[in-house]
């Protein structure tokens, strides 16, 4: 093993390519994680995928837009909202 700080070898996984960026938050909509764009799904069985699997999984990343590419309006928007729903 190399002089990596601790934290690298903790995230460190010979045996499994994965495409974990260790930006790990799930969007709420898309339930995408925004640093690889897996769903929770596929990143809770990854160490269990078969190698197959795993390549089919990032083949399609590339694809994917973990997060919507508008926005929703912000604040302007929720009052709007708010005022439709009054």
């Amino acid at each position: 093993m190399t002089n990596r700080p601790t934290s690298d070898r903790i995230w460190a996984r010979a045996e499994i390519e994965s495409p974990c960026t260790r930006l790990c938050t799930i969007h709420p909509e898309t339930r995408l994680c925004l640093g690889c764009a897996r769903s929770m799904d596929e990143i809770a069985s990854w160490s269990r995928m078969t190698p197959e699997g795993r390549a089919a999984v990032m083949d399609d990343l590339p694809s994917r837009s973990p997060a919507p590419k508008v926005r929703r309006g912000g604040r302007a928007a929720r009052l709007q909202r708010k005022r439709k729903a009054s």
